[in-house]
């Protein structure tokens, strides 16, 4: 089990990464306006280059927002006390795994498995 003064330091962590991820979102929705489709303005190249670069910023800002829900679930589970146990099996998720992710799930073993099942339902 996490001691008292860990489950207050992955909170705070989480709490920085909020923030940080609700400051990037802000700024994210200002900058990512739709890609002027104007040949006359663009040539062929740089439009293609727009919308990539268009496409790159919107998987980013997917990704910021998906990781906003699971720091968001991660604070709701130190408040429900139930913080740092996989929701998976119910088992401790190690303390260097939080350290790297602290809003992570599941403990290694139903990570991995998880990522497994999914490689094989891609095939």
């Amino acid at each position: 089990m996490i001691s008292d003064k860990k489950i207050a330091h992955f909170k705070s962590e989480l709490l920085q990464i909020e923030q940080e991820l609700m400051d990037v979102l802000g700024l994210a929705e200002e900058v990512n306006e739709k890609v002027e489709l104007d040949q006359a303005r663009f040539g062929r190249v740089s439009r293609g280059t727009a919308l990539m670069d268009q496409a790159m910023s919107e998987a980013g800002v997917e990704r910021d927002k998906q990781r906003l829900v699971a720091v968001r679930k991660a604070l709701k589970r130190i408040k429900d006390q139930q913080y740092g146990f996989c929701l998976e099996c119910d088992e401790p998720i190690s303390e260097k795994r939080l350290e790297v992710a602290p809003e992570t799930e599941l403990c290694l073993d139903c990570q991995s498995f998880k990522e497994e099942q999914l490689r094989h339902s891609e095939s």
